[in-house]
């Protein structure tokens, strides 16, 4: 009994060291503070950063991002927990000596205590009805994400985790947060192994979720709002979830909105027939495409035709502006199956490069490989092929110039 008496002793004090100076610990709900300078300094990268005798501002840990807010008027833009002391990384020095009034930003911090919250709900629930544990979890600017110890999540197991995650939110469940020693823990089904083994800090949702975490959160679950699942994917051997909670539902719903507005105005279709219009859209697209390429075709064997009525000599070579490297090699294959006796060299002048194209026919005589290695060093380019067809490409020059140059060391 007197070492029961004697460990909870140790264990209050060490809980009211740990928080006496972190104000959000407190009071997640406190948006204004006093406190005294303790130092002001530069960290190794050359930001300025101040200590205070207390703070509300949280700093970065355990998924959740820090507060952000002003201290005297002066923005602090980052919060960090570095080797027991709590930074606020600030724009501009503060004065010295001066008392600090401090105001964190509440729509931010509010955010996030919806978020962090929504999370352990989400991540409870998976858990509660299908076994999948919740390994890690990222609170970003617009959306969140946990990873689940599964390789597979099916849409009916999804909707009825949101399912029930909405209705622990709805039924207003009061959530607690206590301080705890290492001998306590056997009284909670504790959600995940804890990383650390004193000033071990509960959230709990009764007979719901209890779990160890040193984040922001509101008092009840009616709070965080609702929450939407955004999809999932898969990640190695894990399934990433993305959702959102809170004030966020609202904002997703309002973007998605806008978008449906725009595209039925572009569309000229109500709401419930754009999957058809967009269907058919795309089908028009393809046969376009189709038509297109087909025309492509028709052209190039006109411009292939023209090239060897023109052509005197056993080369016939042109120049192009802006051929793409495809386009040149279906025009070559095309040369060559109706000039089987001739070699065909085709230039590109490009934006940025050269490119060019080597064509052979069967019955034509020539190294192809050989030339290109010389056509590649005049434009310190690189390129590949076979035995009758080679291309490559490298610093843009004139390509007159450049066939110029290939003619004299080909002939």
């Amino acid at each position: 009994m007197k070492n029961a008496i004697l460990f909870s002793i140790v264990t209050n004090r060490s809980v009211k060291k740990a928080m006496e100076n972190k104000l959000y610990y407190r009071d997640a709900y406190l948006k204004n503070f006093s406190a005294e300078l303790i130092t002001q300094k530069e960290d190794e990268a050359g930001r300025k950063y101040v200590t205070l005798s207390q703070t509300a501002f949280y700093p970065t840990g355990g998924g959740q991002p820090s507060d952000t807010g002003r201290l005297n008027g002066i923005e602090v833009v980052d919060v960090d927990e570095v080797g027991g002391e709590i930074r606020h990384y600030i724009k501009e020095e503060l004065k010295e000596g001066n008392c600090i009034e401090g105001a964190i930003d509440w729509e931010r911090r509010f955010d996030h205590m919806q978020q962090h919250a929504g999370q352990h709900i989400l991540s409870a629930a998976f858990e509660e009805l299908y076994g999948y544990k919740t390994v890690s979890f990222h609170l970003g600017k617009d959306t969140l994400t946990i990873d689940l110890d599964t390789e597979n999540l099916g849409g009916v197991e999804a909707e009825k985790v949101e399912e029930l995650a909405n209705q622990v939110i709805l039924e207003n469940r009061p959530i607690h947060t206590k301080w705890v020693g290492e001998d306590e823990l056997k009284q909670y089904r504790l959600r995940k192994e804890l990383s650390v083994s004193n000033n071990i800090r509960l959230v709990i949702i009764p007979d719901f979720d209890y779990n160890g975490c040193g984040g922001t959160h509101p008092n009840s679950t009616a709070e965080v709002g609702s929450l939407k699942i955004l999809g999932w994917e898969r990640q190695k051997k894990l399934v990433r979830v993305e959702f959102v909670c809170g004030h966020r539902v609202l904002g997703k719903l309002g973007q998605k909105h806008e978008v449906i507005k725009e595209l039925t105005g572009l569309l000229n279709s109500p709401e419930q027939d754009m999957g058809a219009s967009v269907n058919r859209l795309l089908v028009q697209k393809k046969e376009l495409e189709k038509n297109i390429d087909e025309m492509k075709d028709r052209l190039l064997k006109y411009e292939a035709a023209d090239m060897i009525g023109a052509g005197k000599g056993a080369i016939i070579s042109r120049v192009f502006q802006n051929r793409n490297i495809q386009e040149l090699q279906k025009l070559a294959r095309m040369l060559v199956s109706d000039a089987e006796d001739k070699i065909f060299l085709l230039v590109s002048e490009n934006e940025e490069k050269l490119q060019f194209v080597f064509a052979k026919g069967k019955n034509a005589e020539g190294n192809l490989k050989e030339w290109s290695k010389q056509a590649l060093s005049i434009i310190d380019g690189k390129g590949g092929g076979n035995e009758t067809l080679v291309q490559g490409g490298g610093r843009l020059i004139s390509g007159d110039e450049f066939i110029r140059k290939v003619t004299e060391f080909i002939q």
